[in-house]
């Protein structure tokens, strides 16, 4: 039988099993003062004063004592300091290269007990970041809001929320690739076909929601007003000494990652289950570090696959290679359909400039990489890996 919650898997893949909670209730001042200046944060943004508020905070004003949270507390604190800290450095007109103690404190110490950086990672933007509005109904783009954003609107909502719901999308994928390689089918042709036929649907369900991107998503205002606050300062040529954070790591410069759907375990639990080879170098390394910045279970889950799978090592039947090659081709097109966005969210709107700045780097993406040349790469890697 599965043990899904060891590896932090539930029906909904990797999305928390129950929905995440948007209110602390607690009478910690100090929780109360980091969840009020999130709610406000798209009015501090728009009127430049969340530095300024956060300045008026004494090192010790905004620390926690963990024990007296639950991880679900936990969980949305993390992602609430996570986005005050971004705003922080990223938000005003010229970046900060040092994080107030006031912040810098609780975050480090919340993200030290959750095996992560303190840095906002796609683990806290999207799998923790999100309600249903109605609880009774399903995950559902009509059904999921989001908890923290930083000036909000629709763009931004739409941008996080397909991402929510192509991980609850994901769900019955992941459960079979756990299944596959857990109760070890590979010598099962029927059970395996059966499982690979649930892969490829779902994969299909994702790539579905994945096209409807730029419905509510303007490419105009992601590139403008979205992708400007998830950097990282790792690889960021508007901090390229990194980041101080103040009275943490000896007050010496830490470079962490920004945000990216890199981030995400959907793909690489994936790749291990099919075993899609990776060339050594530097694409290597950065997917690599990109497991850092998982959640711990995740990451886990991802090299137990690696370790278990046999994809790479039997010779399987005419249907199981067409079965594969089909959710290899869903994988394939899911990266193809990420580089037209990097495409036409990035690249076309880099001549644009707006009072709200330029978007960041149009050579670097949000985790600090050559991202075109990347995404390229990963398609062609899936690709190779078909049997025919």
């Amino acid at each position: 039988m599965q043990n899904i919650s060891k590896f932090g898997l539930s029906k909904r893949g990797f999305l928390p099993s129950e929905t995440p909670i948007k209110v602390i209730d607690s009478k910690s001042s100090a929780a109360l003062n980091i969840s009020e200046l999130t709610n406000e944060l798209p009015k501090l943004m728009l009127t430049n004063k969340l530095r300024t508020q956060i300045n008026k905070f004494k090192p010790n004003d905004l620390d926690i004592d963990i024990q007296d949270f639950t991880n679900e507390e936990l969980s949305l604190l993390f992602s609430q300091l996570s986005f005050l800290s971004h705003a922080y450095v990223l938000g005003d007109k010229l970046p900060s290269s040092t994080l107030p103690e006031s912040l810098a404190k609780p975050w480090v110490k919340i993200a030290e007990k959750f095996g992560r950086p303190p840095v906002l990672s796609y683990a806290s933007y999207c799998l923790s970041n999100w309600f249903k509005i109605d609880e009774n109904q399903n995950i559902g783009l009509d059904n999921v809001a989001l908890i923290n954003n930083f000036l909000g609107g629709i763009d931004e909502d739409w941008f996080v929320t397909i991402h929510v719901c192509i991980e609850d999308a994901a769900g019955p994928a992941l459960n079979s690739v756990l299944n596959i390689v857990q109760n070890n089918l590979f010598n099962d042709e029927k059970a395996l076909i059966s499982e690979l036929g649930t892969i490829h649907n779902s994969l299909l369900e994702v790539n579905r929601i994945f096209r409807l991107m730029p419905e509510k998503c303007d490419p105009y205002i992601y590139y403008h007003r979205v992708r400007p606050y998830i950097f990282g300062w790792k690889n960021n040529p508007d901090l390229p000494d990194g980041l101080i954070y103040k009275g943490q790591f000896d007050n010496k410069p830490q470079f962490f990652r920004g945000e990216t759907g890199a981030q995400s375990s959907i793909v690489p639990t994936l790749d291990a289950l099919f075993s899609v080879v990776h060339e050594k170098d530097e694409l290597r390394e950065y997917l690599d570090e990109m497991k850092l910045y998982m959640p711990v279970k995740h990451q886990a889950l991802i090299k137990y696959i690696e370790e278990n799978s046999k994809f790479n090592k039997y010779e399987f039947s005419s249907n199981i290679n067409l079965l594969r090659d089909q959710c290899l081709e869903q994988m394939s097109i899911f990266r193809s359909q990420h580089l037209q966005y990097a495409a036409d969210y990035i690249h076309k709107q880099s001549v644009k400039t707006t009072l709200f700045g330029t978007g960041g780097s149009v050579i670097r993406g949000t985790g600090g990489t050559p991202f075109m040349k990347y995404l390229k790469k990963h398609r062609d890697e899936t690709d190779l890996s078909k049997k025919n």
